[in-house]
């Protein structure tokens, strides 16, 4: 007869054991679905806005080819080039090359917020250089990010919410948030590059001094 009872005690504790697992499990796959479904609608709306911002950056070449070549400089030098799935968009000025990327997007990321909570977003990233040359040869991850990350000139992060700003964030300004609407962040953000890239220049290199800003 004790055996009896020590199977039900047994079979009971086994019962609770199975019910936590499956509450707390249920609470983390509710918690992922929710990131995953973010993941998803932040993708589409990177991948529309960057998609705008490949036309903007044509737009804008065309335009600089006809006011350089109205001061009589070669235009040879100013294009727009892109892969074939449209993650990766040059643009050369002259001496400047810029690169915009959504190559960076490996998995549901947050942006991190002072006094807010984290704002799950997609990401596009300008860094300046040829990202094809930059990123030659490597494979994992997280070298592809920390050259990104060294070059970076800008990103725009992207929400899964259309009616939601996205934010735009320059590199040298780490602690600045920009807000910038779904119909203007492709061409505001295209535009805040170059003018960030050509308003400069380049200096003779001394120890770290390599270029400023007008």
């Amino acid at each position: 007869m004790s055996q009896g009872y020590e199977n039900f005690n047994n079979t009971e504790t086994s019962f609770r054991k199975s019910s936590l697992i499956q509450e707390r499990v249920g609470l983390v796959s509710t918690h992922m679905y929710k990131q995953f479904l973010d993941f998803q609608h932040a993708t589409l709306n990177t991948t529309e806005i960057f998609s705008e911002m490949i036309d903007n950056l044509k737009a804008i070449a065309d335009t600089l080819k006809q006011s350089f070549a109205a001061r009589g400089i070669t235009t040879q030098n100013i294009y727009v080039e892109h892969d074939k799935d449209k993650s990766v968009v040059i643009i050369n000025i002259l001496w400047h090359t810029i690169s915009l990327t959504t190559r960076c997007n490996f998995e549901p990321q947050a942006l991190h917020r002072e006094g807010a909570a984290p704002m799950f977003s997609g990401r596009i990233m300008a860094i300046k250089g040829n990202f094809n040359e930059l990123t030659d040869g490597l494979k994992n991850r997280s070298d592809i990010m920390e050259v990104l990350l060294e070059k970076e000139i800008a990103s725009l992060y992207v929400p899964a919410d259309k009616s939601q700003n996205s934010i735009f964030k320059l590199s040298h300004m780490p602690n600045r948030e920009f807000f910038l609407n779904s119909t203007d962040a492709s061409r505001e953000f295209v535009l805040k590059i170059i003018e960030t890239v050509c308003g400069g220049g380049i200096l003779h290199e001394e120890g770290k001094r390599k270029s400023f800003n007008i």
